[in-house]
């Protein structure tokens, strides 16, 4: 079992495969951590350290690394936990009540000391993944409203000073740019305040000593939560590095009603004493096997940048005949199929078909992608409507609002209140009507602007993401064969979270292929590559105007679960043939890509390139990229990863074969040199 116990000296340890997580209760019933780091086998070998204060000033709770600080007494640094009780009490003393185990869940009991006020910490291990999943639940016992002004999921402990902080910041169009930073002296804040998603930070945390992919430590943790995060990070005066993570306590609020109980977000959280790479590794074969979806994801075409909001049932036939001829397998009709949805400024919250557009309904059009054999998807923005639309005339108290203000419109809409019983209805009812009404396999549900006039509950913030995933299970019991994308004006909501509940994440709205390197490879380090939609598009791109072969842009977007989004209409025979042979070449590779391992090679040249490999039950795929050859234009030695030493290998590489060993392939490596611009190639390897 992964939780060992010293009964005796109450103490506790949840033991993974090759990790420990130690923490126990000391003389004054305060819970605090131990140890967090590489498996120590004997849990006897821990004991409670006697603290002492440094002076008056650094009392014992400052200096006592807690595993759950609360809000009170001589505490002045970061707390997960601040409650006000009827009587208006701010302070929480917690006491130690005991634990419970539940398979592979330790529960450790925590009650005020004169409150009738419960806080029980859950610590779940995956042994196999080398991961603990942490939340706490709190329990309103008394006969009185208890209010919750922060709780965060948990804290975290590492005996660091110095370490490396990674996360991502961007904005739309550039999402998921990974930057590092050197933790000092002071806080690192980050955070999401718009309710709706996010493209600046993730709600995760990457802390390293100066790790590399396969060498160093690496303590991590990822929230499961869409909407308000926002996570903590302090290097102390006391010789460590602190995490916290949880709900946002800006503009946060929450009525805890009697005999009432919370759960918080969970984090799923793990140390690697071999780079990122086992981090990577440990998070996506966890997400594969308990969280996302089995079986392989569809290759989709999306009519958006062929139409846009020029929808025509004729035009979309037409697109869906080109699409079977290229190889698609899942069609999707984008924005501007239903009300008067002829631009952003209608028809959002009118959910009916747009009879000028498809004048017998969408039966003909669905009876044609079903009669080519490829699935049907089509896009829904649920949350959001316009102020020109009927659902609004009729019902204009739905939206986020306050009395006497005039509400903000974001690209020419509002935000329905979705945490309203009716609204919540309005918005299943109308999906479950279009799914059983028309056979669709797949919905692309978007979400294009941030919350704003939240009204005067100020826990709708949280309640608005719960509605949301209430919604799409429900839908999922009853239409149990649909896939559910999630968009959010790009990659806005890529969190654990939503991930599970929904079965794709949109990784951006910029499908340039070079831009999309940087936003994939950042993508990669906590998220699965499964549910990482990218797609081929048009030249110049939209965005980037930036003209680069088609041939690099289906390698780039075959790196993901394979799209595309050109106007396929205007291609020539050229483009027809080279992606009918790219699409079938991704069919017979993306088991390995979208169920392998992941791995970001290191690239040895001057020259720029970026290197990635795949590895399944002895197939392994490397995907090679030079976006511009520099002076001297260098070859890369490529060393692979994850083979057998004593194996050999099979290498498929400029229409030639060679037969090497595993150790050869990984200690000396792969001489590969790519010419020209936007230069790109898959080769396959596999065992003999």
């Amino acid at each position: 079992m992964g939780i060992l116990i010293n009964k005796s000296e109450n103490i506790f340890s949840l033991q993974s495969k090759n990790t420990s997580y130690v923490f126990g209760v000391d003389s004054e019933g305060l819970l605090r951590n131990l140890y967090w780091g590489s498996k120590i086998q004997d849990i006897e070998d821990f004991d409670m350290p006697i603290l002492t204060e440094v002076s008056t000033n650094d009392p014992v709770y400052e200096i006592t690394r807690e595993e759950y600080p609360v809000y009170g007494s001589l505490r002045y640094k970061e707390h997960c936990l601040k409650v006000t009780f009827s009587d208006k009490s701010r302070e929480l003393v917690y006491k130690y009540s005991g634990y419970d185990i539940n398979d592979d869940e330790l529960i450790i009991k925590l009650k005020d000391s004169y409150y009738d006020f419960n806080i029980n910490l859950h610590y779940k291990v995956y042994e196999q993944y080398d991961l603990i999943e942490r939340y706490v639940s709190i329990k309103n016992n008394s006969n009185d409203i208890i209010e919750i002004e922060k709780i965060h999921s948990g804290q975290f402990h590492i005996p660091y000073e110095g370490l490396n902080f990674s996360n991502v910041h961007g904005h739309w169009g550039a999402e998921q740019q990974r930057f590092i930073q050197k933790v000092n002296y002071g806080k690192i804040v980050i955070e999401n305040r718009r309710g709706i998603s996010t493209h600046n930070h993730n709600p995760y945390f990457i802390l390293d000593k100066d790790a590399t992919e396969t060498t160093g430590e690496v303590f991590f943790g990822a929230l499961k939560l869409s909407g308000n995060f926002s996570g903590i990070i302090e290097q102390t005066q006391y010789g460590e590095t602190l995490v916290q993570m949880g709900i946002n306590s800006h503009d946060f609020l929450m009525e805890l009603k009697p005999k009432e109980e919370f759960v918080t977000p969970a984090i799923i959280a793990g140390y690697s004493n071999s780079g990122f790479e086992i981090m990577t590794h440990n998070l996506h074969n966890f997400a594969k096997d308990n969280i996302l979806r089995k079986g392989l994801r569809p290759v989709l075409y999306n009519s958006w940048e062929a139409t846009e909001f020029k929808v025509s049932c004729d035009e979309q036939i037409k697109l869906a005949e080109k699409a079977k001829e290229i190889g698609a397998e899942l069609f999707v009709v984008d924005d501007g199929w239903f009300g008067e949805r002829h631009g952003i400024d209608n028809g959002l919250g009118d959910w009916y078909v747009n009879r000028d557009k498809f004048p017998d309904g969408l039966d003909p059009l669905i009876k044609k992608v079903k009669d080519m054999d490829m699935m049907f998807g089509i896009w829904v923005e649920p949350e959001m409507v316009n102020p020109l639309s009927q659902l609004y005339k009729e019902h204009p108290e739905w939206i986020y609002h306050f009395e006497t203000r005039e509400s903000d419109t974001s690209r020419g809409q509002y935000v329905l209140n979705v945490t309203k019983k009716e609204v919540k209805e309005f918005i299943y009812n109308m999906l479950d009507n279009l799914l059983s009404t028309y056979d669709i396999d797949y919905i692309k549900w978007d979400a294009n602007r941030p919350m704003s006039q939240t009204d005067i509950e100020k826990d709708i913030w949280y309640k608005h993401i719960e509605a949301i995933y209430d919604i799409v299970r429900e839908l999922k019991i009853k239409h149990p064969n649909v896939l559910f994308e999630a968009c959010a004006s790009g990659g806005g909501r890529i969190d654990y979270g939503i991930l599970g509940i929904f079965d794709d994440f949109w990784t951006s709205d910029n499908t340039d292929a070079y831009d999309r390197l940087f936003i994939q490879d950042s993508y990669s380090y906590i998220y699965p590559i499964k549910a990482m939609r990218a797609w081929v598009t048009d030249c110049p791109n939209f965005l980037s105007k930036r003209v680069i072969p088609m041939k690099f842009r289906y390698h780039s977007a075959m790196m993901g679960t394979l799209g595309v989004g050109c106007n396929i209409l205007k291609f020539n025979e050229d483009e027809i043939k080279l992606s009918q042979e790219l699409i079938k070449e991704y069919k017979e590779i993306r088991h390995i890509i979208q169920e392998g391992d992941f791995y970001r090679i290191e690239n040895t040249s001057k020259n720029n390139y970026s290197i990635y490999q795949y590895n399944k039950d002895g197939e392994s795929l490397l995907f090679v990229f030079l976006p511009q050859s520099l002076i001297g234009h260098r070859g890369t030695n490529i060393k692979l990863r994850g083979l057998e030493n004593n194996s050999k290998y099979i290498i498929r590489i400029n229409g030639e074969e060679l037969i090497k060993s595993g150790d050869y392939l990984m200690n000396r490596g792969l001489e590969i040199k790519l010419s020209g611009d936007y230069a790109s190639d898959i080769i396959k390897i596999n065992k003999i």
